[in-house]
């Protein structure tokens, strides 16, 4: 695993397996920038607000974090992760998009 997977929590081959097992997918970017383009169907909690909104998540799925380059979802996974959820970081939205085939 490279520096920046331990880091950032991401991984392609673990987020594949992960985005086969029907996730929840979590854009942590600004509302403003969740409207220029998204995930359809995922949900917008901007990192400023995740530990306030990720209650609201159930635990019993995996989650997919997402932003504009990664840097955001690997802070959003590691907070995640420390609250007990299984999560993934998987970088800019645009690739977990590409990852899903939409």
């Amino acid at each position: 695993m490279g520096i920046l997977s331990r880091l950032f929590g991401g991984g392609s081959s673990n987020l594949t397996d992960v985005l086969n097992r029907n996730p929840v997918i979590i854009d942590v970017r600004t509302s403003d920038e969740f409207r220029m383009g998204h995930i359809q169907g995922c949900k917008n909690m901007p990192l400023q607000q995740l530990e306030a909104k990720i209650a609201s998540v159930p635990k019993d799925k995996p989650i997919v974090f997402c932003c504009a380059s990664g840097a955001r979802s690997g802070a959003a996974t590691r907070l995640a992760r420390s609250l007990g959820y299984e999560a993934v970081n998987g970088g800019s939205w645009v690739s977990v998009q590409n990852q899903l085939g939409k």
